[in-house]
């Protein structure tokens, strides 16, 4: 590429740039400015077949301009080019949307003819993204408008159609698109748009692909994407739902076989209130309760009961632990010997703590004297040993040999004679 100053009779617009057209540009915006300080940007132009003439790839508007300001003044100075290499059509294209998307967006329609042209020139979608700066996915959006039909993009291009009834349009087929067509051209018909036109288009009832619970690649039937390539939908719902009721009966089996007790599957719309049910853990009886909505939806919620079931689950529950409680008598804690054992040195300990807290056992004795019966006795306890282990056991506590020794004490300040004899005996009278 060189640059040069070309006369502006040398120049004439090309057919391949993009805004090509037999009536002038709008140029109010910029003809002040070319007045002022005469064309500044570079024209991008290539050889016309011979050495002395150009075609304008680039530029469209400022040439205009230029002889606009020429014919007024009389005279035309030369413009600015940049020469590009003879036959190099695809960047010359790149080129003229590089500066046009630069300076003002054209319409997609615009974008969709010189993407088509590129590819055709043997360009790469990845090649265009990154001349471009756009994203794959824009560049695919645009590459869309082929699928449809000459008069629709052209409608299009005259915002009579707007871009969501675009959108949905492109996943209608060819004969599709000739029925809206025909009701779009007819004054006395309406052609659906938007939301209405989807309906239209799939029956009332459109699917998407992102609610199938079986892998897309088994599904044998037609899916199509739309404009944006953001949403595909399943073209036959009823082979849709052979294989979606086909993957909920796989489903269900696996639950069962995982020890659930019951997997429930609720009719296609029909609701699912959490309020009427309650958290039922596996063990204790909790269903899967399955929702499947009109649009394919599927959701599974793990281990519930209705409130119904839940209230007899647990008054069961209730009654089986009762009957099992009534069944199994009650045992005590400790063996007969054991609590035996027990006993002995609870009393032992007791009897041989009260010896150092004399005032304690004084009024022990006088709050049983008090309250208790007319015929109140003093017995010695009888500690008898449940059997010979425990009555050695006994004898050689510290306890039992403390108390020993103080009661020694006792009788021998009495006078008695008999060291194992009771210390009191009789009733309350003596």
């Amino acid at each position: 590429m060189q640059l040069a100053h070309v006369s502006i009779d040398s120049l004439s617009v090309a057919a391949i740039n993009m805004r090509h057209s037999r009536r002038a540009p709008d140029i109010a915006d910029i003809l002040p400015s070319v007045r002022a300080r005469g064309v500044l940007v570079p024209l991008l132009v290539r050889p016309n077949g011979s050495p002395d003439s150009f075609e304008i790839v680039a530029g469209r508007r400022r040439y205009f301009a230029a002889k606009t300001v020429a014919d007024e003044r009389g005279k035309a100075e030369p413009l600015p080019c940049a020469i590009m290499e003879d036959g190099d059509d695809a960047d010359a294209l790149e080129a003229s949307l590089i500066e046009n998307i630069a300076r003002l967006d054209p319409d997609e329609v615009s974008q969709w003819e010189t993407f088509t042209r590129l590819i055709k020139e043997g360009r790469a979608i990845a090649d265009i993204t990154v001349t471009f700066g756009l994203t794959e996915q824009l560049v695919k959006r645009i590459l869309a408008l082929g699928d449809l039909l000459p008069k629709i993009r052209e409608a299009y291009r005259r915002e009579e159609i707007d871009t969501e009834t675009v959108r949905h349009l492109t996943m209608a087929s060819k004969a599709q698109q000739k029925d809206w067509l025909a009701l779009f051209c007819d004054p006395d018909q309406h052609a659906p748009r938007g939301w209405q036109l989807k309906q239209w288009l799939f029956g009332g009832q459109s699917i998407s692909t992102k609610v199938a619970l079986f892998a897309i690649e088994d599904y044998p039937g037609l899916i199509v994407s739309d404009l944006f390539g953001e949403e595909s939908y399943f073209a036959d719902a009823d082979l849709f739902w052979q294989k979606q009721n086909e993957a909920i009966a796989a489903k269900r089996e696996a639950y069962l076989e995982a020890g659930w007790p019951e997997v429930v599957v609720l009719e296609p719309g029909q609701y699912y209130h959490s309020w009427d049910y309650e958290k039922t853990p596996k063990k204790k009886g909790g269903k899967v309760v399955t929702t499947v909505s009109q649009r394919g939806e599927v959701e599974f919620h793990e281990g519930y009961l209705s409130r119904k079931e839940a209230r007899r689950a647990r008054s069961n529950g209730e009654a089986d632990e009762e009957a099992e409680r009534a069944a199994k008598p009650s045992r005590p804690e400790l063996s007969g010997p054991m609590q035996n054992y027990v006993d002995l040195h609870r009393h032992a300990a007791v009897r041989v703590s009260l010896l150092d807290h004399a005032g304690a056992a004084l009024r022990l004795m006088v709050a049983h004297s008090i309250v208790g019966s007319s015929l109140w006795q003093v017995r010695p306890d009888p500690q008898r040993a449940a059997n010979e282990t425990v009555a050695a056991n006994l004898a050689g506590s510290r306890a039992e040999i403390a108390f020993a020794d103080k009661r020694r004490e006792v009788l021998a300040l009495l006078g008695s004679i008999d060291e194992d004899g009771p210390v009191a005996g009789g009733n309350g009278d003596d």
